[in-house]
């Protein structure tokens, strides 16, 4: 038995086909028995079976292998059975050889309801002032293990019939499929689901409480639910509309309806992420599918309408189509994050998604430009390593590639390969290299050796480009955070314009520099020597673009005078910003790009550069602490233009753009110390707390009006933090909690920001909320930094629980990481010191209005 010890995967010698589950989950006791039988097909000789099964118990009596020979039906048990705990494996041994075709292997279990978040769990909740539990699962990436022993590997597929034994009458109970039997024996009821069609076991889904719903259909008779807590139906109604019109939408796009009966969603309080693409069964946060029309953000009604397109967009890219094996993720990842945008953009072209598309492009590009960092095809060799790659590089980067990508070969042309993908690969797995093979034979161009270089290598080039005699000289080289000096070398698709959008020209840069005739690109129609050039147009590719002075002045030129798209001022920024944390660009130069910012109309590049403006403002402090009340003011000046164009009160009709603003300006304003912010947002606060529907603090403006009031909260001026507490208190809605806690450590005084952290680890905090309030004030750092290593001795057990749960590789890397970023910012601070012009500009800054 030892030779399964320490493998990668499980050996191939047994192939599952079918499973008929019956689980008896126990809502009072937290735990469950059930009984597994698995029509299992051999492969080749062997005494063993091995599968996988974790924090299982398993009764010897209970398991068996039956095989049905052409005269008689042979029954063999185990003479040896073995459950390898740090393997995660099962491994049954006979005294035979077991003969080769189709058997039925059975196994009896039982288990706990975990209180983890994974595998088969618990989630608590309040009906008529009692607290109940329901059961739920949550089995990405290797947690169907934990629920039922299995073949726990993506592309070990089979068909799944479920069976859910004595449950409580009153209460729903889902699974993948539509029931097909509800036998009711007194108080307790027993509940089968039709057979579903093939799939891998990390999809299988089951969830037992008491919930309401609202349905619709499709109009090819698909029925979709929303499941939602008692007495929340009306907020699910919102997310119910977007599903039945993107299952519509990606019918059409993947030229392939939707391939099971019925689509549920249902809302779980207790969930680790915030969503799991179970096959006709979703599960998500209740803050990723219920939206409430009075008292939900604008931003919290987008995120729901990409979260659903994206778990969606699952039920063909990962549901129908599977990755082989967990290298391959970011086939999931990365085309759902990048069709939810385009679902998205489709049922709200208003709101000019493929713009905020670039905050995703960002947050790939700066985990990417770690040395920690790693390729979007990540070799995983054992199953406890996949935890590492659910990052911003498998979604993020992933889906920046395939943008990237689609820009490259067409819109249409890539749709089409898709479709034809999809159709090839149905009901099957499929690895990176077959994606290239459709895309390469769909278009004609060389898919695999351009591609091969963004995925199976880290990293992404910046591209700098300067003007020498007439002539534009492009050269490539890695980019890192930290400055230092990498090799990595890619084929990049370079898009250009030159003083209009008109004059474009594209290319491979494959080499590590190239030159480009300017007079024989431009002709005679623009002056070469005084036009903008842009490069990586629209922000398409995966890079980064370092300009010459000359150049980088005629674009800040060009950005004041608003002849650049949105999209182009975004990435001129955002590049520019990352250039200066690489210490490759001062920050003398950064501030006064951003200065160019001051009349900025779209919502994408102000996020972003407020973003960047309390980054810039804490490395200020630390570095130049006597220039930070100029650096604030700066600031303040920057974005009251914004500020006063919008003002307090929502517009009749105005653009959902516009809300969302609204509420990130005021809160800046509020961080940076604006007074008559500080007012206003104090004094509807107050107004707040005697009416929760006043129009005067619409949700779009809470998050502002609440960090305002921690702004002015101390240890001898307690008011508004109790205040903000009682909000919490009285408030059902998640998203609300969630605001509430993202505030509370904004007061400048340690003291409260040490009591707002200690209520994050309290009884009324649920253990997935608390990171939303560990963002603290600058004055807070240190109280954290001291309140994280040492928190109270109760919890330490709990929190060392918390980590030993959680796979050791995944944690060293993302430790590795933050490590790096501290590396990182320690000498941006070093180098901001060095700057000799630093005080007159910052000054000259403060002072323009």
């Amino acid at each position: 038995m030892e030779q399964f010890k320490g493998q990668p995967r499980l050996p191939k010698f047994a192939v599952p086909k079918r499973y008929d589950i019956r689980l008896k989950p126990d809502l009072s006791a937290c735990n469950f028995a059930g009984l597994v039988s698995i029509d299992l097909d051999i492969v080749a000789g062997t005494k063993f079976i091995v599968l996988n099964a974790a924090e299982l118990s398993v009764a010897s009596d209970s398991v068996s292998f039956t095989h049905r020979g052409f005269s008689k039906v042979y029954m063999l048990r185990p003479s040896n059975i073995d459950l390898v705990e740090n393997d995660e494996i099962l491994v049954l041994e006979f005294a035979e050889t077991l003969p080769i075709g189709i058997g039925v292997l059975t196994i009896g279990f039982e288990g706990t309801l975990n209180d983890k978040m994974k595998g088969f769990y618990r989630s608590t909740y309040e009906h008529d002032g009692e607290k109940k539990n329901m059961a739920v699962t949550q089995f990405e990436p290797a947690d169907a293990r934990r629920c039922f022993p299995c073949w726990d590997e993506p592309a070990c597929k089979a068909t799944f019939k479920i069976t859910i034994l004595d449950v409580p009458s009153e209460l729903v109970a889902l699974s993948n499929m539509p029931i097909i039997e509800e036998k009711v024996d007194g108080h307790l009821k027993t509940v089968s689901y039709q057979e579903s069609p093939i799939m891998s076991t990390y999809l299988v889904a089951v969830v037992v409480g008491l919930f309401d719903y609202v349905e619709d259909h499709t109009s090819d008779g698909v029925k979709v639910r929303v499941y939602c807590q008692v007495g929340k139906a009306n907020q699910g109604k919102f997310a119910l509309g977007v599903a039945v019109r993107t299952l519509e939408l990606y019918k059409n796009y993947f030229a392939m309806r939707y391939t099971l009966p019925k689509l549920d969603m249902v809302a779980i309080p207790d969930f680790a992420n915030g969503a799991m693409e179970n096959y006709g069964l979703v599960t998500y946060r209740e803050t990723e599918l219920l939206y409430d029309d009075q008292h939900s953000a604008a931003s919290n009604k987008q995120w729901v309408v990409i979260v659903v397109a994206h778990e969606l967009a699952h039920q063909w890219f990962g549901n129908l189509v599977t990755m082989e094996w967990w290298t391959h993720l970011w086939l999931n990842e990365g085309f759902a994050t990048w069709v939810s945008y385009l679902a998205t953009d489709s049922l709200f072209p208003e709101w000019n998604i493929w713009t905020q598309f670039l905050d995703e492009l960002t947050e790939g590009l700066k985990l990417d430009g770690l040395a920690e960092s790693h390729p979007i095809e990540v070799e995983i060799n054992h199953v406890a390593e996949t935890n590492e790659i659910f990052d911003a590089i498998s979604y993020r980067k992933g889906a920046s590639v395939i943008r990237m990508l689609q820009s490259y070969l067409g819109a249409e042309c890539f749709q089409r390969s898709l479709a034809s993908y999809i159709e090839k690969y149905a009901c099957s797995n499929a690895k990176t290299e077959d994606l290239w093979a459709i895309l390469e034979e769909g278009s004609g161009e060389p898919v695999k050796k351009l591609m091969n270089l963004w995925t199976k290598q880290k990293g992404y080039p910046v591209v700098s480009v300067k003007v020498k005699e007439n002539k534009l000289v492009f050269e490539q080289s890695q980019f890192l955070s930290s400055g230092s000096h990498a090799d990595g070398q890619w084929i990049i698709p370079i898009t250009l314009c030159c003083g209009s959008y008109d004059m474009h020209k594209n290319f491979l840069l494959q080499t590590k520099s190239k030159t480009l005739d300017i007079k024989e690109f431009l002709g005679d129609k623009t002056d070469a020597t005084s036009a903008w050039i842009k490069l990586n147009v629209d922000q398409t590719g995966f890079y980064r673009v370092k300009y010459d002075e000359d150049l980088a002045a005629r674009l800040r030129y060009a950005i004041e005078n608003k002849f650049l798209s949105a999209t182009d001022r975004f990435g001129i920024l955002n590049d520019s910003f990352a250039l200066c944390m690489a210490r490759q660009q001062s920050l003398c130069t950064l501030l006064t790009l951003m200065g160019a910012y001051r009349e900025e109309p779209e919502y994408t590049v102000l996020s972003d550069l407020i973003s960047m403006s309390h980054k810039v403002a804490t490395i200020a402090a630390d570095a130049t602490p006597e220039l930070l009340d100029y650096v604030k003011q700066f600031f303040i000046s920057l974005f009251q233009y914004s500020a006063e164009k919008l003002g307090w009160e929502p517009k009749h009709g105005e653009n959902h753009l516009d809300a969302m603003l609204r509420g990130e300006i005021l809160t800046a304003l509020a961080v940076f110390g604006h007074e008559l912010t500080l007012n206003e947002a104090n004094r509807r606060f107050l107004e707040f707390l005697d009416d929760r529907n006043t129009p005067l603090l619409p949700p779009d403006l809470r998050k502002a009006a609440y960090v305002a009031v921690m702004q002015r909260v101390t240890s001898s001026n307690r008011l508004g933090y109790e205040s903000l507490l009682r909000v919490y208190r009285e408030t059902d809605l998640s998203e609300e909690k969630a605001r509430v806690l993202s505030s509370l450590a904004s007061s400048p005084d340690p003291k409260i920001i040490l009591e707002a952290l200690n209520f994050l680890l309290s009884f009324e905090v649920r253990s997935q909320d608390a990171v939303c309030g560990l963002p603290v004030s600058r004055e807070g750092r240190e109280t954290a930094w001291t309140w994280l290593k040492f928190t109270s001795f109760e919890k330490a057990r709990e929190i060392e629980e918390f980590f030993a749960s959680r796979t050791e590789p995944s944690m060293a890397r993302t430790l590795r990481q933050s490590m790096e970023r501290v590396s990182v910012n320690a000498n941006w601070v070093l180098s901001v010191q060095k700057e000799e012009h630093l005080a007159n500009t910052v000054k000259e800054l403060a002072q323009r209005n």
